[in-house]
């Protein structure tokens, strides 16, 4: 019989880096699939494929619901086995998000555990940075079941008890990041910084280093993978005036997915920006602009003739009722020239925001250096309909920033972001819980 510290340590080694548990109830079984909570913040923890409109249900409710794979390995009597049939459904009239498929076609998954009723199971995850998840399920009498449940004061992120910090000397992750963040503040003026390929840190001028700074700092690497950055959280930094006042001295970059419908999707970015762009404001030639605040019930755009809508989703339910829903950028007559479907945004949105931390930072030229605040903000537990709401409301802006140079030139340079952004002060609406939290108490 396994303890919890062997369970963690045997999927340590196979590469995980974050862990949580759910107590399952009588209703978490193979029949009824397992609840993974009222909302879509489960998708935050459990990384997933492509979020798909299910098109193999009753006809009428095609748009009901969603389904999404994830790539799932049982951990039963020392053998890892793969899970092929696992998969989240999200169901958005609830709304809820379930974890079927767990058993079926997997060589030595936990039969006597998942496809029970029995009080006191234990339903664990690790995650690696890949996306792969590692389960581990028992039933009450077992060792790690009794551990979990004798945890004092468990921290907890909507209904699971997250383990990513067990045994770190008794720091929970928050407690661990707090610390981390109070040395790096302790630090004073750092000189700007961005960590190589091979983990060293090299000496970076470019006037947006406070990110890769701090980044530096905590150790964490660029690399392919969608995870957070430190310990489940992720990290974003913000530029401000004074330290002892932290605010932003504009407004906070979200997410920065590009649009996969319309004009821009279907005949390229260039296209669209040549098409809805503007010559340079400030007179620097041969080039064309497309930037702009936008945000849903505004005019269109004076100088582009565009504006942003919602579609498919409820503002006064706070509901997606239709899954094929997307926020659109349109033309007057209703063309649609960007979109970035909800399907394709629940991924974006929450594989990273589940629990962030955001660190104020100021600037100093010669040597350039950068220098973190000892007030920060930490927030958990977000879900995708808070920032469908937040868009909704106007609090959440398109703010993109594209150009192309040397337009008329035989090599046009063409340089795209799309950002949704959002003030400091609206930030709290976006999650369950959290705020300011001063390092130095």
């Amino acid at each position: 019989m396994q303890t919890l510290s062997d369970i963690l340590r045997i999927l340590r080694d196979r590469g995980a880096t974050r862990f949580f548990a759910k107590k399952l109830a009588p209703n978490d079984n193979s029949k009824n699939q397992i609840y993974l909570g009222g909302d879509f913040s489960a998708l935050g923890l459990i990384p997933h494929e492509a979020v798909l409109i299910d098109e193999t249900g009753i006809a009428g409710s095609v748009r009901d619901r969603a389904k999404a794979k994830v790539r799932f390995h049982w951990y039963t009597d020392g053998i890892f086995s793969a899970a092929p049939n696992a998969q989240l459904i999200l169901y958005p009239k609830y709304p809820e998000v379930r974890l079927s498929g767990l058993l079926q076609g997997c060589r030595k998954a936990p039969d006597d555990v998942i496809a029970v009723r029995d009080e006191g199971r234990v339903l664990l995850f690790g995650v690696h940075p890949d996306g792969t998840i590692f389960g581990f399920a028992c039933l009450a009498d077992h060792p790690v079941a009794s551990e979990i449940a004798g945890i004092v004061d468990p921290e907890m992120l909507g209904i699971f008890v997250m383990l990513t910090g067990y045994g770190m000397a008794g720091r929970d992750s928050r407690s661990a990041l707090i610390e981390k963040l109070r040395e790096i503040h302790l630090e004073g003026w750092i000189p700007s910084q961005k960590l190589g390929a091979a983990g060293t840190a090299q000496p970076y001028s470019a006037r947006n280093g406070g990110g890769y700074t701090l980044e530096a700092r905590l150790g964490i690497r660029a690399n392919g993978f969608a995870e957070p950055d430190y310990l489940g959280w992720e990290i974003k930094q913000f530029g401000v005036s004074d330290l002892t006042k932290p605010v932003a001295k504009s407004q906070i970059t979200l997410m920065t997915p590009e649009p996969v419908r319309g004009v821009y999707s279907s005949q390229g970015p260039e296209a669209f920006v040549r098409r809805f762009g503007y010559a340079d404001r400030v007179g620097r030639t041969d080039r064309i602009n497309f930037g702009g605040i936008y945000k849903t019930g505004s005019l269109p755009h004076h100088l582009t003739g565009l504006r942003l809508e919602l579609t498919g989703f409820n503002p006064g339910s706070g509901k997606i009722e239709d899954m094929t829903g997307a926020i659109r950028l349109i033309t007057p007559d209703g063309e649609e020239a960007a979109a970035w479907p909800y399907t394709n945004l629940i991924d974006h949105w929450n594989r990273k925001h589940a629990r962030a931390a955001y660190i104020p930072s100021t600037f100093r030229d010669d040597p350039v250096s950068y220098a973190y605040g000892p007030i920060v903000m930490l927030y958990e537990n977000t879900d995708f309909l808070r920032f469908l709401s937040a868009v909704s409301k106007g609090e959440i802006v398109y703010d993109p920033a594209l150009k192309i140079e040397d337009a008329t030139s035989p090599a046009p340079r063409l340089k795209r972001r799309s950002q949704f952004r959002i003030r400091q002060i609206s930030l709290a609406a976006l999650y369950e819980s959290g705020g300011p939290v001063n390092l130095l108490r």
